[in-house]
């Protein structure tokens, strides 16, 4: 998401002056439009896309839509987001075709230095993970050591590689082929892999093919040998999203040239503007399938037209992040988490063990990237060291199991046997064991709040009993008013009705509404921050 980050700070801009107007004049939403143009063209939009964006997006803000609408600025918010992920590809998005009878054949096209050898093999790993059983083939026998990167690509996913030729290899890493060279037929090698994927009973093919510094005829003619030859039921054009405007008129070309049937968007990481990528869907009517933001095997994903809006108006992306955490998170390990959670029991081991869940899940920056509103805590975001876990790791893992298990336990002389250990201060480990001890607290009081009926979104107990001088309830309020509306908020809480939030001192929401997904796992409310969060255990 680094490729949108500017267009994101631009459009959240934007809209800043409208949240303290009840009603929006022409003049207001003029200016607004204004600002989202001048937002769409710095990051390197189409023109013509950007066009009829601004103009569909004042069409409806100035209907009745926002006129009657009781919060007009939201409803705008609302507008750009439907129009946003109408450029993106909305209504086109649709999952890979796989073939009735196997093997699936996926054919790779774009310009050199887009990514397609590193977009192999993610592609390989996430259709490995997905329960199939992927051939990567090299057929780019064109760019110096293509096929040895596709090798180590393929061997750090494993995915088994085709590779018959070894094509252009530069001796020593010093020796510099000529433009164009080749070695070996790319087209017998794309052929030839479907007959041997058959015979070991490979279910997928994803051919890696040659590209250039531009488009010309040869590279065209070479993409159209091979997808003759194939005939693969998949041609995935992958375009660098920080190209620029020249990222339309190539998408152009590889669509006239091979008629390619998606789009795959790398180098989502990156600092570049990005928002050309955007105008791809647009202008070629052909679905964005997949995403790619870093150089992990993981680092790739579906791409959700809506979701990707979403995160560029900072809304966040709480379903993908759900998505994740179901896919990677141990289901059983969590509801003993909760559990320990519950009755004050959860260990540093404990959460040792959930902190490698939620590595799994990916870097933290993209994870937090996720939540709505951390647009405007990006400093802080870019400022996190993934390295800050490795050391919170370091400590844990230099305690012993019954430190781990009781850390009141450990004194001076303990913390100094373990900053030693880690290689870390002794200051660093006070901070550690300080902040898990007040995020160990929030943990309770929050399966406290959660009832019978188990911790939030955990399944697992959730802390009902009550100690023998445990309150019965809150702190009620010496004011008889104030109390009989804590009361009567109580009352409808139990009985499941909504609060008329009427009295004067009721306590009015400060945090953003959680989406339905989330709403019964957290009863309605974002939970405290656990003393710091994860950030804050971590330093």
């Amino acid at each position: 998401m680094a490729a949108f980050s500017s267009l994101t700070d631009r459009l959240s801009n934007a809209f800043k002056h409208l949240k303290s107007k009840g009603k929006l004049s022409e003049a207001d939403i003029d200016g607004t439009i204004r600002e989202i143009r001048r937002a769409l063209l710095d990051a390197d939009v189409s023109l013509d896309v950007v066009r009829s964006f601004t103009a569909r997006v004042r069409d409806r803000a100035l209907g009745a839509e926002v006129s009657e609408a009781l919060n007009p600025a939201q409803q705008v918010v609302k507008i750009v987001n439907d129009e946003l992920t109408d450029i993106l590809g909305q209504g086109v998005d649709r999952p890979l075709n796989f073939a009735k009878n196997p093997p699936t054949i996926i054919m790779l096209a774009g310009l050199q230095g887009a990514g397609k050898t590193t977009l192999a093999g993610k592609l390989g790993y996430w259709l490995k993970d997905s329960g199939h059983t992927p051939l990567l083939v090299a057929a780019d026998l064109q760019r110096p050591n293509a096929v040895t990167q596709l090798e180590v690509v393929g061997e750090r996913a494993g995915v088994p590689v085709y590779a018959p030729e070894k094509g252009v290899q530069s001796a020593g890493g010093d020796a510099v082929s000529a433009p164009g060279e080749t070695t070996g037929d790319p087209v017998k090698v794309a052929r030839d892999s479907i007959e041997y994927a058959r015979q070991k009973l490979y279910d997928t093919v994803i051919i890696d093919t040659a590209g250039r510094l531009g488009v010309d005829e040869t590279l065209m003619q070479q993409a159209r040998d091979i997808r003759d030859a194939v005939q693969p039921n998949e041609i995935l054009f992958v375009i660098d999203a920080m190209i620029g405007q020249d990222a339309v008129r190539t998408a152009q070309a590889f669509d006239e040239g091979v008629d390619f049937t998606g789009v795959v968007l790398s180098k989502l990481d990156g600092d570049a503007r990005g928002g050309a990528a955007l105008s791809v869907a647009s202008v070629t009517g052909k679905p964005i399938l997949f995403a790619s933001n870093g150089e992990g095997l993981k680092d790739f994903e579906v791409f959700h037209p809506d979701r990707m809006a979403s995160r560029i108006l900072d809304m966040g992306d709480i379903l993908t992040l759900i998505e994740q955490a179901q896919r990677e998170f141990d289901e059983e390990q969590t509801r003993e988490a909760a559990a320990k959670m519950a009755e004050g029991s959860f260990g540093l081991d404990d959460f040792l063990a959930q902190l490698q869940q939620v590595r799994k899940l990916g870097s933290m920056k993209s994870l937090l990237g996720m939540i709505p509103g951390m647009a405007q805590h990006r400093k802080e975001l870019e400022q996190f060291d993934e390295r800050e876990i490795d050391r919170t790791e370091a400590i844990i893992r230099s305690m012993t199991p019954e430190e781990r298990r009781d850390p009141k336990i450990i004194d001076g002389s303990r913390r100094a046997r373990i900053a030693y250990g880690s290689g870390v201060t002794v200051s660093a480990v006070n901070a550690l064991l300080q902040r898990f001890e007040q995020a160990a607290k929030m943990m309770k009081r929050m399966s406290n709040k959660a009832g019978m009926g188990g911790f939030p979104g955990m399944g697992g107990p959730g802390g009902g009993k009550k100690g023998k001088k445990g309150k019965k309830g809150g702190s009620k309020s010496g004011n008889p008013m104030k109390r009989e509306a804590e009361e009567q908020a109580l009352r409808a809480r139990l009985s499941g009705k909504p609060s008329s939030g009427g009295s004067a001192f009721a306590k009015k929401q400060g945090t953003p509404q959680l989406p339905e997904g989330l709403q019964d796992a957290f009863g309605g409310e974002i939970p405290p921050n656990l003393g710091g969060g994860l950030s804050g255990l971590l330093g």
